[in-house]
C-alpha cells in the first residue's frame, strides 16, 4: 500500500482504524483538541464515548477489554487528565488488561518548562504501565502507534501509553498503513518446553491429592484456551479452584469446582490447597490474598506453575516445575501426550482425596441466617444470581464486602461475564466498568454491584449512562458502613471504628431520577425478589439501594498475617458469631 501524508491527529485516528478500534473513551482538553478535530471529522469511523472525569474513562475502558477480550482505547488531556488516568492504568497492570491510553502534552519545545498543563507523563506512568512512549519525531508516530497495540496485547497483557505533544498532532508525515505489525525485540515465549510438559504430566499422572489453581491468565489467553483447560479437568477428573480473577475460566456450577480459594475463599478451596500433593498453577500469580502466610502455604505440595510471563515465575512462591508460554498452547501440547501416553489419573487416590473434600463442602461455609425482619447481604447476592442467571449477566463490582459475596455467591460459566478490580482493589471501578461493559454489549444485562461508598467514588459516570441511555443496573448493598474496613475494625482493631461509617448519604433513589434514571429502594427481605425482578423489567439504568444489615461480616475469611488455611467461619448455629478452623486458629 502506498505511503499518504497526514496530520499526526490523521495518522492517530487511521492507526487506531487500522488495529480494528471501534469505541474510544475520553475526555477533550487543550492538548488534544486536533485528536478531537479529527474525530469530529471521521465520527463515522469511530465512537467517542465521554465519560465524566479521566479515571471513568480508564476503568470504562478496562470493562470494555475485559468483557469483548479487545484492547481498550483511553484518550486523555495533558496534566490532571494524564494523572487522573494513574488509577486505572495502575489496575489495569495488576490486573492484566490490554490498554491503549492516549496522552495529550505540551509541544515538544514547551517540554520541561512548567508550561500549562505539563506533567511527566512520561516519569508519572513508567512504574504503573507494562510501556509508554513520548512521541517527539511525527515520522515516529505511525509506528508507535502499532507498537503500543502490540505491547498492549502480546504476551501478558497491560496498559501502554502514549505521550502526544500537540505540535506532533499538527505536523505532516506519510503514513502506511501495515499489512501486519511486528515488534522488532518483543517476542514473548508462547510454546512451552516440551520437555517440562512431559514431566508435568508425568507429576498430574502420579498425584493422589491433586488441584488445579487457575487464574485470570487463563481468560486472558483466549476462548480456546478455556476450552482447553475445561476439558483437561474433566479429562482428569480433578478438582478446581479459581482466583478473584480466575472467576468463569471453569463453569463455577460444575461439581468439580471448589468456588474461589484466598482470603475470602471457600472452606473446601483453602483446606484442598493446603493439602494438596501436586499444584497446577495456570495463569495464576500466587497473589499474597490467596497465599496467606508464605511459609505455611500447601507445604507438602509439588508445585507446577504455567505463565506466559517469566517475572511471575518464583515470584512469591518457589516451584518445583515451571512452563513458560501461552496457556493455550501449553495445554494442547498437555493433552496431546496426556492421550497418545494413555495417562490415567490415580483412580482410587483421588476417589478418596474427593471424599475428604466432600467433609469440606459438608461444613457449607457460606451458610447464614436470613430472618424476616433486615436483609442479609448473602440473601440479596443470592437472589439476585438466582432471578438473573437465565440472562448470563455482565457483573462489574466495586471494591469492599460486597465484590467478595458476589465473588461467592454468583456461579459463572463463562469466561468475561466478571468484572472486578482485583490487584488494586480499586473503589469506584464498578460503576465505569460497567457502562464500558454495556457500549460492548448493548443488548445484554450489566449489573454493578456495589457499595453505598463505593458507588460515591465515580458516581459521575451516572450522566455518562444517561447521555448514551445506558441501561446499567446499579445493585447497592447499603450497610451504611465501609462494610470490610469496619469487618477489620470489629475483628483486628477492638471494634473501634474508625472514620468508617457512611454519614451523609445521598437519597439514591432521589439520585437516580436525578439522572435521568429509575430509583428503588428495599427495606424488606419479602420484597427482594420483587424489587430484582422491577429493576430488571425497567428498560433504563436504575440504582436500587437495598438496606441490608449493618453489622453482617463476610465470611470465611483468612485474617492478615495468618495461613491460608486458618480461616475464621461464620457460625451457622449462632447467628453473628464467629468461629475459628479446624486448625484452632483464633483472633487474639
Amino acid at each position: 500500500m502506498s505511503s499518504k501524508m497526514m496530520t499526526g491527529a490523521e495518522i492517530i485516528l487511521q492507526a487506531l482504524a487500522d488495529q480494528g478500534v471501534e469505541v474510544v473513551f475520553g475526555y477533550p482538553g487543550g492538548a488534544v483538541l486536533p485528536i478531537y478535530d479529527e474525530l469530529f471529522r471521521q465520527s463515522n469511523r469511530i465512537r467517542h464515548v465521554l465519560s465524566r472525569q479521566e479515571g471513568g474513562s480508564v476503568h470504562a475502558a478496562e470493562g470494555y477489554a475485559r468483557s469483548t477480550g479487545k484492547p481498550g482505547v483511553v484518550l486523555v488531556t495533558s496534566g490532571p487528565g494524564a494523572t487522573n488516568a494513574v488509577t486505572g492504568l495502575t489496575d489495569a497492570l495488576m490486573d492484566s488488561v490490554p490498554l491503549v491510553c492516549l496522552t495529550g502534552q505540551v509541544a515538544t519545545h514547551m517540554i520541561g518548562n512548567d508550561a500549562f498543563q505539563e506533567a511527566d507523563t512520561v516519569g508519572i506512568t513508567r512504574p504503573c504501565t507494562k510501556h509508554n512512549y513520548l512521541v517527539k519525531d511525527i515520522n515516529d508516530l505511525g509506528r508507535v502507534m502499532h507498537e503500543a497495540f502490540y505491547v498492549a496485547t502480546h504476551g501478558r497483557p497491560g496498559p501502554v501509553v502514549v505521550d502526544l505533544p500537540k505540535d506532533i498532532q499538527l505536523a505532516s508525515a506519510p503514513y502506511k498503513s501495515p499489512v501486519k505489525f511486528a515488534h522488532p525485540s518483543y517476542k514473548p515465549q508462547v510454546k512451552g518446553d516440551q520437555q517440562a510438559i512431559r514431566k508435568a504430566v508425568e507429576m498430574i499422572a502420579k498425584a493422589e491429592r491433586p488441584i488445579f489453581y487457575c487464574g485470570g491468565g487463563v481468560i486472558n489467553s483466549g476462548e480456546n484456551a478455556v476450552k482447553l483447560v475445561t476439558e483437561f479437568v474433566r479429562m482428569t477428573g480433578f478438582p478446581i479452584t479459581n482466583t478473584l480473577m480466575g472467576l468463569g475460566g471453569f463453569p463455577g456450577t460444575d461439581p468439580q469446582c471448589l468456588g474461589m480459594l484466598g482470603m475470602h475463599g471457600t472452606f473446601e478451596a483453602n483446606n484442598a490447597m493446603h493439602d494438596c500433593d501436586v499444584m497446577i498453577a495456570i495463569g495464576a500469580r500466587f497473589d499474597d490474598r490467596v497465599t496467606g502466610r508464605l511459609d505455611a502455604f500447601s507445604p507438602k505440595s509439588k508445585k507446577i506453575q504455567i505463565d506466559i510471563d517469566p517475572s511471575s515465575i518464583n515470584k512469591n512462591v518457589a516451584v518445583d516445575l515451571p512452563i513458560i508460554g501461552d496457556v493455550g498452547h501449553i495445554m494442547e501440547d498437555m493433552m496431546k501426550i496426556w492421550r497418545t501416553s494413555a495417562r490415567q489419573p490415580n483412580k482410587e487416590a483421588l476417589a478418596k482425596w474427593w471424599t475428604r473434600i466432600g467433609k469440606w463442602r459438608d461444613r457449607n461455609c457460606l451458610a447464614y441466617r436470613q430472618d424476616d425482619k433486615v436483609i442479609k447481604p448473602q440473601y440479596a447476592l443470592e437472589r439476585l444470581y438466582e432471578l438473573t442467571k437465565s440472562r448470563n449477566p455482565y457483573i462489574t463490582t466495586e471494591v469492599g464486602q460486597h465484590q467478595m459475596w458476589a465473588a461467592q455467591f454468583f456461579k459463572f460459566n463463562d469466561p468475561k461475564h466478571w468484572m472486578t478490580s482485583g490487584g488494586l482493589g480499586t473503589m469506584g471501578y464498578g460503576l465505569p466498568a460497567a457502562l464500558g461493559v454495556q457500549i460492548a454489549h448493548p443488548d445484554a444485562l450489566v449489573i454493578d454491584v456495589a457499595g453505598e461508598a463505593s458507588i460515591l467514588m465515580n458516581i459521575q459516570e451516572m450522566a455518562t449512562l444517561a447521555q448514551y441511555r445506558l441501561p446499567v443496573k446499579i445493585f447497592i448493598l447499603n450497610n451504611q458502613y465501609m462494610g470490610m474496613v469496619r469487618q477489620w475494625q470489629e475483628l483486628l482493631h477492638g471494634g473501634r471504628y474508625s472514620e468508617s461509617y457512611s454519614e451523609s448519604l445521598p437519597d439514591f433513589v432521589k439520585l437516580a431520577e436525578s439522572f435521568g434514571a429509575a430509583g428503588l429502594r428495599c427495606t424488606n427481605p419479602g420484597d427482594v425478589d420483587d424489587c430484582i425482578k422491577e429493576m430488571i423489567a425497567i428498560d433504563k439504568a436504575v440504582i436500587v439501594d437495598m438496606v441490608v444489615d449493618q453489622t453482617e461480616n463476610c465470611f470465611p475469611m483468612v485474617p492478615s498475617g495468618a495461613a491460608h488455611n486458618e480461616m475464621i467461619l461464620g457460625d451457622d448455629k449462632e447467628a453473628d458469631k464467629p468461629r475459628v478452623s479446624d486448625q484452632g486458629f483464633a483472633l487474639v
